[in-house]
């Protein structure tokens, strides 16, 4: 079987390439592309064609994994143990689809349900954050840190809103107003790859975000904790590909994690 740091290197050529024909199609795209999955849940032939570009260039770097992907994985409660890649062709549709420069290529491979290796590539400002199971995280092959920053009071922080299911909507609006009293503020990009990005490399000091789906985190948790930090889920615990939530941050994460359980579970 092929070595996890050569997976990586081939990966990252076929991630980069899908990467940048989307962005050569954000171009062409028009408003009549749109398609819905659901309320709130927009995806174009864009999507389709990049997730089948990410199987047949996968399948053949590394045949061991199956596969989780947000166009043609409906059954993911059921998968087992072993090798899969979870991808998320294009993160941020709707900020594609609006023509708004903030969306990434997501691709993880996990084993026994944990990520082993992670690559997210955002191809605006041509940024592929690389990450494999102990050698570090990489931005564009540079190694990155966590923000070093220990207090939550001096932190930027960044989150998700929900958009089709607002049964925890004020729970989430509650922690909302407690951080936005205990930071230096609170972004939302649109893409949870991006910000599980972003806070691997310093740029946030922590992201949170509920119902979430395995190909929106696989890839950002690892590469977070390649570079220092820890991510959970909303209770602490190390399930989060498969529970839908996720918290991730440097130093700062147990006092972010408690404000969070001072709200969520009250």
């Amino acid at each position: 079987m092929k070595a996890l740091t050569d997976v990586l290197k081939e990966s990252s050529q076929l991630v980069l390439e899908t990467g940048q024909w989307i962005l050569a199609q954000s171009s062409q795209f028009t408003s009549s592309d749109i398609m819905y999955k659901g309320t709130n849940d927009l995806v174009s032939f864009v999507d389709q064609q990049a997730e089948a570009k990410l199987k047949q260039g996968l399948s053949a770097i590394f045949p061991e994994a199956a596969f989780i992907a947000e166009e043609t994985s409906s059954n993911y409660e059921e998968v087992g143990e072993g090798y899969y890649w979870v991808i998320d062709p294009l993160d941020g549709t709707t900020n594609f689809l609006h023509k708004l420069p903030v969306f990434a290529v997501s691709v993880g491979l996990i084993l026994n349900k944990q990520p082993i290796l992670g690559l997210i590539y955002e191809p605006n400002r041509d940024e592929l954050f690389t990450a494999v199971k102990g050698h570090g995280a990489h931005l564009n092959g540079k190694p990155i840190q966590v923000s070093p920053e220990d207090s939550l009071s001096k932190s930027l922080l960044a989150t998700g809103f929900p958009y089709y299911d607002f049964s925890y909507q004020d729970r989430y609006l509650d922690l909302l107003k407690e951080l936005m009293r205990s930071s230096h503020g609170l972004r939302r990009m649109g893409a949870a790859a991006i910000d599980l990005a972003y806070t691997a490399c310093g740029r946030f000091e922590g992201f949170f975000e509920a119902n979430l789906k395995p190909w929106d985190v696989a890839a950002g948790k690892i590469i977070i904790e390649e570079a220092g930090g820890m991510v959970t889920n909303f209770s602490g615990g190390q399930d989060v590909i498969f529970t839908g939530e996720i918290i991730g941050a440097g130093p700062i994460f147990s006092e972010f994690l408690g404000t969070l359980q001072s709200k969520w579970f009250d």
